[in-house]
């Protein structure tokens, strides 16, 4: 039997993650550089860690609701009205923003919808809605990042059904001002076009506030999670909140998909979000000021204003061979091929000790 018959034609519309590819140049190098990874370098809170174990021993440990815990939903309702006062009152607790983004796109999606994606984009995007049938428009916001109600009705984006936005952003660290988030948000109205708000990097933003879209229209989605501002990645946690009917849909999926967020995390969530993030925060900017300080002698590069990335031009213009070169020297970055439709530049996370990122950077200038 030819194996290759079992895989669904589907299936050829994603490509392996160009990360995994990075990581497999560099399985034969010891103790790399490593600027490539997107989780926070500090371990758990000791409160959230004490939460997780005492459910465990109290024998929370069982299925949740699909929906997840009530004293998680109340709180996540709590704390989003109280920073973006979004209108909505419904909360899916979800398999990390991950796990939102799809049932949200398995919700929405039919084949054919366009989706307006801002490039450069989270990697998950494309390739998710590709997966389902839709059609990626993207929004190019070469060089400086920036996404425009001038720059989305250029790219044609009125005629999407969906615009996703990463504000921060990954991979690029760009943030959307209040103005122009007002006037986004206010161009999608008119276009009738939903707004699908990826927040994860919201607690980290360096120089001044990160307003949510829903602050300024009912027609979005807002997905947030735990991984990135607490150190749990792994314990894939996050939260949808948005219109009804949409939760309900995506609610019904999750039953017949995750079933439901990991119990324990859940109850480990509620007293995540009554904790401050400020001195997190507070080290990731003194890091990005390391990483940007030392990288501008050498490369052209914005400077990043929130989430724990650099979006780097490579020399010569060619962010894959330039990072085959640095992994060669023993430094892991990843190609901005992976996030964009353009090969010009490469990601550098700075969530990593201090002392990586200063060897990491004097590596990456001296291959100038």
């Amino acid at each position: 039997m030819d194996l290759s018959a079992i895989i669904a034609e589907r299936m050829s519309r994603i490509d392996s993650s160009g990360i995994r590819k990075v990581f497999d140049l560099a399985s034969r190098l010891k103790d790399p550089v490593n600027l490539s990874i997107g989780q926070p370098d500090f371990d758990v809170p000791e409160p959230i860690k004490a939460s997780a174990m005492h459910a465990i021993e109290t024998g929370r440990n069982k299925y949740t609701v699909t929906q997840g815990i009530p004293e998680l939903r109340e709180a996540v309702l709590k704390y989003e009205k109280r920073l973006t006062g979004i209108k909505h009152n419904d909360v899916l607790i979800t398999g990390g923003v991950s796990g939102g983004i799809l049932l949200a796109f398995m919700a929405m999606l039919n084949p054919g919808d366009k989706v307006a994606i801002p490039d450069p984009y989270f990697v998950m995007y494309k390739h998710l809605c590709r997966l389902l049938g839709g059609e990626p428009l993207y929004v190019d916001t070469y060089p400086d990042f920036r996404l425009t109600a001038e720059r989305l009705e250029q790219a044609g984006a009125a005629e999407a059904k969906l615009l996703i936005l990463n504000s921060p952003a990954n991979p690029t660290g760009a943030l959307i001002g209040e103005k122009e988030m007002r006037r986004i948000t206010s161009w999608a109205d008119k276009n009738d076009v939903f707004v699908l708000s990826d927040e994860i990097y919201r607690t980290f933003t360096y120089d001044g506030g990160c307003p949510s879209p829903a602050s300024f229209t009912e027609k979005v989605l807002l997905l947030n999670g735990f991984s990135k501002s607490c150190a749990i990645t792994g314990w894939r946690l996050g939260y949808a909140v948005g219109p009804e009917p949409l939760i309900e849909q995506m609610t019904k999926l999750q039953q017949f998909s995750f079933v439901c967020a990991p119990s324990i995390a859940q109850y480990a969530g509620v007293v995540a979000l009554s904790m401050s993030s400020e001195l997190h925060m507070r080290a990731y900017q003194a890091k990005r000021d390391i990483l940007y300080e030392g990288l501008k002698r050498s490369f052209r590069l914005n400077r990043p204003e929130g989430a724990f990335y650099a979006f780097v031009e490579a020399p010569g213009g060619d962010g894959e061979a330039f990072c085959r070169r640095a992994i060669e020297h023993s430094v892991l970055v990843i190609p901005g091929s992976v996030f964009s439709e353009r090969n010009t530049h490469f990601r550098v996370s700075f969530a990593a000790d201090d002392s990586v990122i200063d060897a990491g950077v004097d590596i990456l200038c001296s291959l100038v």
